[in-house]
């Protein structure tokens, strides 16, 4: 992440730290996400679905393709991510870029996959949906 510097060409500690705390924090969501991908498409479909934002004719098929996309971030530049979730980046204060990410999935690539009939609700459903699911790994997370 880029850092911060201020007109006078100094850096702002508090500004630094809090750079590198969401630095940190997503690198562990992306490597957890990775590790955990199989467990957590379950999870995510599985939310989707209950939730009424998705209908689809092969369950498998999608948990399989939102697998891939748990894996993929954890070895993409940031800049490919930021470019990913650009139209939905100031959808909720403070968002999890994982969710972000499954979100811009969904709403941009999902919708035209085969064995998806139909996806529901807005974007701020949907990420709520995905979320719910996502937030359990972020760190200091209790859930």
């Amino acid at each position: 992440m880029a850092r911060h510097i201020n007109p006078s060409g100094s850096t702002n500690k508090a500004i630094d730290a809090l750079d590198r705390k969401r630095e940190r924090e997503r690198r562990f969501i992306l490597s957890k996400a990775k590790d955990n991908a199989p467990d957590l498409a379950i999870r995510v479909v599985q939310r989707l679905i209950d939730e009424h934002i998705i209908e689809t004719n092969d369950v498998h098929a999608v948990q399989e393709g939102f697998e891939r996309q748990l894996r993929a971030p954890a070895d993409m530049e940031e800049f490919e991510i930021r470019l990913k979730v650009a139209d939905i980046r100031t959808l909720v204060p403070n968002p999890n870029i994982l969710s972000l990410y499954l979100t811009a999935y969904i709403i941009d690539d999902l919708v035209d996959h085969p064995k998806i009939q139909d996806v529901f609700g807005d974007d701020a459903a949907i990420y709520s949906a995905v979320d719910a699911v996502i937030a359990k790994i972020r760190p200091g997370s209790d859930r």
